[in-house]
């Protein structure tokens, strides 16, 4: 920070361009919790905060007249990181955990300069709306604790985006979800939801930041229930002395560790590659759905870097019912905007006529083309699911090859799917589940951990299962090594001969052999007809291991 007084003139004119901040040179308190929790969403009448640690601090534009006005200092916060120490305003703490984590980020130096170079496309914003907010700018580094500033990050708990919010949470705070879209990886939406939902808990725990921090990590409940039974027991309630859960006990020490190491990187020996103080996007509208390969083309950038500012999106193109608006990189806004406007609502996004055949129906059309059934309805004037062989419907496309969309959500799953767990003896099962299925079932029948299972495909433990989705298992090879068969291609497949007895289906032929109908017609010609006969054969190509016998 540079004092006016110590300014020429001339030099004083130009910093007033860059910044000017009225500040409350006062320290902040610390304020115990008084707060009594019920839920983690907010649906409790709320507290009125009696200490907000930076309520007096005002980030104020200001004119060369006013540069001399009481109050006013000049900042020089060309490094974005300098901007950020400005705001910090959370009590300094020190404590054996906070010291814990210093020291880890100390020893892997490359972490933090690896997730600092993958959050600052966000960090400005994300900055802007804490200052607005009157929200210390600490909380500018809990994506970082949270999924390492990845979008893309979903956890075991059914946490997504930056923000990590859970589909609960997400819903009180109105981010939406659907096919086409989740608001918890949008990164205007779910950071807009981040700083409210902060700024609840800021005032439901009267000002207490470690309070309040804990409960976005485990709920209010959680640590209102703490505060509860230690005030009952006669101890204290601040956070360092409440039982916890083991993750939120390491929550809050890991922010504290990560802003002193920002407030002072040379006392740590930690080196901040600079950020420049300025807006990485701005937000453009688009006005009607687009296609993201032809987005990134009109704003002359990779398909990916438009993904990574647009995570929110989860297939090949935006929501065809919003929101309708782009992140695009200042430097490309222009070009973007204006080749947008040369390109007609009609030509976003591809077309393909579709003659409905018999045995179609709109949810099987909907998953040829990638597509959602209330896209294809809209699109085609249909109020029900009814459709008629013979017509013809009109199929909203992706321009580019399926590859070309690297972080849609189904090459996203193809890619952790493909990858090969760091586990020695394991061969890849591909399981297409079934009605009852659960991934409890399913992992203990091939003996392995909900978890892992989870993992493998991109899920949380106690999401819900949908019928003929495919799960990827990495079964132990060792296990059923007693059965004398040979492994093929890493699996243990052996091709039988099949026989159709009275009674049997497609449906059933594929449940007893874990098996998919379709591959049941893709091998066998015969099988493409309406009725199977007692007495025919079926080739069919089986894993031992899961057989239902």
């Amino acid at each position: 920070m540079v004092s006016i007084n110590k300014l020429y003139p001339l030099a004083a004119a130009g910093m007033l361009i860059v910044a000017c901040q009225a500040q409350n040179r006062t320290s902040p308190t610390n304020t115990e919790s008084q707060a009594e929790q019920t839920t983690a969403a907010p649906v409790v009448e709320r507290k009125v905060s009696k200490a907000n640690p930076i309520k007096d601090r005002k980030v104020k534009v200001c004119t060369i007249e006013q540069y001399g006005d009481p109050g006013f200092e000049l900042t020089d916060h060309v490094d974005l990181w300098d901007r950020l120490r400005a705001g910090f305003a959370i009590p300094d703490q020190n404590h054996k955990r906070i010291n814990r984590y210093i020291d880890w980020y100390k020893k892997h130096p490359g972490y933090l300069d690896r997730v600092a170079k993958r959050g600052q496309p966000y960090l400005h914003h994300i900055i802007e709306q804490l200052e607005a907010a009157e929200l210390p700018l600490e909380l500018a580094l809990l994506p970082i604790v949270e999924s390492a500033f990845d979008p893309f990050a979903y956890s075991h708990g059914r946490a997504s985006g930056m923000w990590q919010f859970v589909p609960g949470t997400a819903k009180a705070y109105g981010l939406k979800q659907n096919w086409w879209y989740d608001g918890r990886r949008d990164v205007v939406a779910s950071t807009n939801a981040a700083v409210e939902y902060l700024s609840y808990l800021r005032d439901y725990f009267e000002g207490d930041w470690l309070a309040a921090l804990a409960a976005y990590n485990s709920g209010q409940g959680t640590v209102g229930r703490a505060i509860r039974k230690n005030r009952k027991a006669g101890k204290a309630d601040d956070y360092w002395s409440l039982k916890l859960p083991d993750e939120t006990a390491a929550y809050v020490p890991q922010l504290l560790a990560l802003a002193k190491l920002v407030a002072n990187p040379e006392h740590y020996g930690i080196e901040l590659s600079a950020i420049d103080n300025k807006p990485w996007f701005q937000a453009v509208p688009i006005g009607s759905q687009i296609d993201l390969s032809q987005a990134a083309e009109l704003a002359d950038i990779s398909i990916d870097e438009l993904y990574k500012l647009n995570p929110g999106f989860n297939r090949w193109a935006t929501d065809p019912t919003g929101p309708h608006e782009l992140l695009i990189p200042v430097d490309k806004s222009v070009t973007f905007t204006t080749n947008l406007s040369q390109l007609s609502k009609e030509k976003r996004v591809g077309w393909q006529r579709y003659i409905i055949k018999n045995g179609d129906a709109l949810s099987t059309i909907a998953a040829k083309f990638n597509t959602d059934v209330s896209t294809i309805k809209t699109v085609n004037g249909l109020s029900g699911n009814n459709i008629r062989a013979g017509k013809a419907l009109m199929i909203p496309a992706a321009m580019a090859d399926d590859s070309k969309y690297s972080y849609s959500a189904d090459q996203r799953l193809a890619k952790v799917q493909a990858r090969k767990p760091n586990i020695n003896n394991r061969y890849k099962i591909q399981y297409q589940t079934q009605a009852g299925d659960s991934l409890w079932v399913i992992a203990k029948k091939h003996g392995v951990s909900v978890r892992n299972l989870a993992k493998w495909n991109s899920m949380a433990p106690n999401d819900p299962l949908k019928v003929n989705k495919t799960l990827v298992i990495w079964a132990d090879n060792g296990k059923d090594s007693a059965d004398n068969s040979v492994a093929t291609n890493n699996q243990t497949l052996r091709k039988i001969y099949y026989k159709v007895r009275s009674g049997d289906s497609l449906d059933r032929i594929a449940r007893k052999f874990n098996i998919s109908v379709k591959q049941i017609r893709n091998w066998n010609t015969k099988a493409r007809k309406k009725y199977l006969q007692p007495g025919d054969s079926l080739t069919l190509f089986v894993d031992v291991r899961n057989i239902s016998h």
